[in-house]
């Protein structure tokens, strides 16, 4: 008999563009902790380029500014669980709201283990986003500021979702990377040792 593989253990990795929660947080627990880090918007940009149908249908949906249905964001999300292979999981920017939570909890049968809020202000969010792009202030900071309003109108409803649950460990991402990570760490090596 084939012992059944447990399902994984999922942390949402959420906070506002500029929080610092994909590049420098999920990419350091790669490192380290040795999880699998997933971002829905890369599986999905992967996914346009191959050329399927189903590709193109998304990357047209994209282009005509649609919202890609959740089925196949989270198809993509539960094909790339399976070929990592990893217990702990990482989903990064994800879900965006809250038919895409409601989605993922009934498609996949997973709950996260608990989402990871990456909380900074506005001001230091819009600063960092502005300092990336060499010189193109001027016609980044309306974009930016639409970033975050699309933030806090579908994804924060998400955090008060699961804090409600006692599921959100949030965590003041206005401080070098060392800092955020020195918080991060314990919280996931916590989960590590619970699911030993």
């Amino acid at each position: 008999m084939q012992a059944v593989k447990a399902k994984p253990q999922v942390i949402f990795v959420l906070g506002g563009p500029g929080s610092g929660k994909g590049t420098q947080q999920c990419a350091k627990m790669v490192e380290e902790l040795g999880l699998l880090h997933l971002s829905a918007g890369d599986l999905l940009r992967a996914h346009m380029k191959s050329g399927t149908p189903d590709g193109n249908m998304v990357a047209e949906m994209i282009k005509q500014g649609q919202i890609v249905p959740s089925r196949v964001t989270i198809s993509l999300l539960e094909e790339a669980m399976l070929k990592g292979g990893k217990q702990q999981v990482l989903i990064d920017g994800f879900p965006r709201n809250e038919e895409n939570r409601s989605a993922f909890e009934s498609q996949t049968g997973i709950e996260p283990e608990f989402v990871l809020f990456f909380d900074c202000p506005e001001a230091v969010m819009e600063q960092r986003l502005l300092s990336r792009q060499a010189g193109r202030t001027d016609d980044n900071i309306e974009t930016i500021r639409k970033r975050f309003k699309v933030f806090v109108d579908s994804s924060m409803p998400i955090i008060n979702f699961y804090e409600q649950k006692g599921k959100v460990r949030k965590i003041n991402a206005d401080r070098s990377p060392d800092e955020v990570y020195a918080d991060v760490q314990p919280l996931v090596r916590g989960l590590q040792a619970s699911s030993l």
